[in-house]
């Protein structure tokens, strides 16, 4: 996990903030829902530990982030994180 909260990466999360607020989506929300439709993502395991999480998770169900906000969301992670599967700790290749 540290690998994730390193400063940069927190501060591109961040600005994803106003993304979210244009969607009408909480960060939360706009996370959620933007996993299953990331090419680089086979499935969606989510938690909570707090009952209100569960219904924020539960607000992302059938949720479409349209291409230019899904092109936003990559210019803005893209130079903090990494795509390539091979190049990941754990990857399948490891095993």
């Amino acid at each position: 996990m540290a690998d994730w909260l390193r400063d940069e990466v927190l501060e591109r999360v961040q600005r994803l903030r106003p993304l979210a607020d244009g969607a009408g989506l909480s960060l939360a929300r706009l996370a959620v829902a933007w996993v299953p439709q990331n090419p680089n993502v086979s499935a969606t395991i989510i938690g909570a530990s707090r009952p209100e999480q569960v219904t924020e998770n539960a607000g992302a169900a059938g949720v479409t982030l349209d291409a230019e906000l899904l092109k936003g969301i990559d210019d803005i992670l893209d130079p903090a994180v990494e795509r390539n599967p091979a190049l990941t700790a754990g990857h399948a290749g490891d095993n």
